[in-house]
């Protein structure tokens, strides 16, 4: 293992970012929780000047539910550029983030607004290491209730290679304990990493909602509308072949929850 750093984990108590602070703990770092529950606010830059001396890497893993591009595209953006410029300021080494498999032809929407965030990454002082994931075996519930209606959920028509937070959660530990880049170098390609095997939205939906005893019918649904409907069913979101592949299964993930 390299040299314990002290690193700074943005989104510490979400979905990633808790497997974050618990997989650098147990490799012996020092970690420092960014969240408004510490604190800090990392939209508005409240406290987080404070937080972040002493720290030689930042791990975002902030997120937010919106499926709205604008407001996302707004959150992300200004969470970049605060951590350029606070983490500039505390002579911070890099920033490690996450973003998502196969975007790079979107038209809109949640993916459209990843993009923003990595250019805005990219655009910044510090060297910044960007990992693309496959969709977290997290997300499916909060994927079926966008189109969820009652007892029924709508779900896009979408081939993903779903992965579990906790195994994308190592990899950006093990970019953080690896060489640092030269800044302004954060451009495609970047490394990937996936779940075992593709998966079928409207399946997993519906094996969620059967293992927590809800009488949901997922429908699944093919809308012209839809933003990024080609990439959505097309396979563009699924790995490449460079991409780390990491279990569990989700019904291997789903029997341990």
């Amino acid at each position: 293992m390299s040299k314990p750093k002290t690193v700074a984990v943005v989104g510490a108590t979400g979905r990633l970012g808790g497997h974050v602070v618990r997989v650098l703990a147990e490799r012996g770092h020092e970690v420092v929780t960014i969240s408004r529950s510490a604190g800090v606010d990392v939209v508005t830059g409240r406290g987080l000047a404070d937080a972040l001396t002493g720290v030689d890497i930042v791990i975002d893993t902030a997120g937010t539910p919106s499926p709205d591009e604008k407001e996302v595209t707004e959150f992300f953006t200004a969470v970049a550029a605060r951590l350029h410029e606070a983490g500039s300021r505390a002579g911070v080494e890099r920033i490690v983030s996450v973003s998502i498999i196969g975007i790079d032809e979107s038209t809109g929407g949640y993916y459209r607004a990843k993009i923003a965030h990595e250019k805005a990454l990219a655009a910044g002082p510090l060297p910044v290491q960007i990992l693309r994931a496959a969709q977290f075996h997290e997300f499916v519930e909060t994927m079926a209730g966008w189109g969820r209606q009652g007892d029924t959920a709508y779900v896009p028509l979408m081939r993903t290679q779903l992965v579990a937070a906790a195994a994308v959660a190592e990899v950006l530990v093990d970019l953080a304990e690896g060489p640092a880049p030269e800044a302004g170098t954060a451009l495609p390609p970047f490394p990937e990493i996936a779940g075992p095997r593709e998966e079928n939205l409207a399946r997993v939906a519906t094996l969620l909602f059967a293992a927590r005893g809800e009488n949901v019918t997922v429908v699944e649904v093919s809308d012209p509308v839809t933003p990024d409907r080609e990439l959505l069913e097309g396979g563009a979101l699924l790995p490449g072949p460079a991409a780390t592949l990491a279990g569990p299964t989700f019904e291997d993930w789903l029997a341990g929850a």
